[in-house]
C-alpha cells in the first residue's frame, strides 16, 4: 500500500475529520472558565496533540501531491491555519493564536464534500448576488424615502430622516420586532401604512432573498451535475482498461495454447 492511496483512502478522511469534529468541541469547551482553569493542562496536552496530527495530515498530503497540493483552495487555507498554527504557537501573538484555533474549526468544511460544493455554490453565486443585492438597495432607497416622507411626524425616531429610515427598513427586514416595535404605533395613526410594511416584507424579505437561495441551488445542481459526468467519464474510463486487461489475458492465454 503506498503514501498516496493511504492518504486518498476513506478510513484516512474519516479519522481527520473525527480529529477535526473532537477539536471543534473541545475549543468550545475551552470557552468556560471555570472548566478551562480546572482542566488547564489537560487541554494544552490535547491541542497539542491535535495539532501534531494536522501537520502530519498536511506533511503527507505535501509529500504525495507536491506542489498540485496548491492548486485546491481549501488545501491553502488547511495550510495557513496548521502552518500559522505551528509558527505562533510559543510567541507572543496569542490573539491571532486564538483565531487560527478557532479557523480549525473551518477545516469541517474542506473535510466534507457536500459542505465543499455548498460554499462552491456560494462562490459562483456571488456574481449574481451582487447584482441582486443592488436591485435591493434600489428598493431599500424608494422605500425608505417613502418613509422618510409619510412617517418623519408620526415616528420620527424611525422616520425622521433617510438614514433613520433605511436603518428602521433593515430591522423590518430581519423581521426582528418589526410589529410590535415600529408598525403598530405607526399603525395605529396612519391606517393605510400596512400596505408600505406588508409590500416592502414581501419585495424585500421573500423575493429578494428567494433569488439568493435559488441562485445559489442553481450553482449547487450544476456542481453535482458536473460531478456525475466525472464520474461517469471515470467509470468509462475503468471500464475501457478492463476491457484491454481482458483482451491482454485472452491474447496471453492464446499464445501459450499455440
Amino acid at each position: 500500500m503506498n503514501l498516496k492511496h493511504i492518504v486518498e483512502h476513506s478510513i484516512f478522511s474519516r479519522f481527520i475529520l473525527t480529529i477535526i469534529i473532537i477539536n471543534a468541541i473541545i475549543i468550545g469547551l475551552e470557552t468556560d472558565p471555570d472548566l478551562y482553569q480546572s482542566y488547564h493542562s489537560l487541554f494544552t496536552m490535547i491541542d497539542i496533540v491535535f495539532l501534531a496530527i494536522f501537520t502530519i495530515e498536511i506533511a503527507l498530503k505535501l509529500i504525495v501531491y507536491r506542489g498540485k497540493f496548491f492548486a485546491d483552495g481549501w488545501n491553502i487555507l488547511d495550510f495557513a491555519i496548521v502552518f500559522g498554527s505551528l509558527v505562533l504557537y510559543s510567541s507572543n501573538f496569542v490573539s491571532v493564536l486564538r483565531i487560527l484555533r478557532v479557523l480549525r474549526v473551518l477545516r469541517t468544511i474542506s473535510a466534507i464534500p457536500s459542505l465543499r460544493r455548498l460554499v462552491d455554490a456560494l462562490f459562483m453565486a456571488i456574481p449574481a448576488i451582487g447584482s441582486v443585492t443592488v436591485l435591493m438597495c434600489i428598493i431599500f432607497y424608494i422605500y425608505a424615502i417613502i418613509g422618510a416622507t409619510f412617517f418623519n411626524e408620526v415616528a420620527p425616531e424611525y422616520f425622521g430622516n433617510l438614514s433613520l429610515s433605511a436603518l428602521t427598513l433593515f430591522q423590518v427586514f430581519t423581521l426582528e420586532s418589526w410589529a410590535s416595535g415600529v408598525f403598530r404605533p405607526i399603525f395605529a395613526e396612519v391606517s393605510w401604512s400596512w400596505i408600505y410594511f406588508v409590500s416592502f416584507i414581501v419585495v424585500s424579505t421573500f423575493i429578494i432573498l428567494n433569488l439568493i437561495v435559488g441562485e445559489i441551488v442553481n450553482n449547487a445542481q450544476k456542481l453535482s451535475e458536473e460531478i456525475e459526468e466525472d464520474n461517469q467519464d471515470l467509470h468509462k474510463v475503468m471500464k475501457e482498461i478492463d476491457e484491454l486487461k481482458q483482451l491482454m489475458l485472452q491474447k496471453e492465454n492464446h499464445n501459450d495454447v499455440k
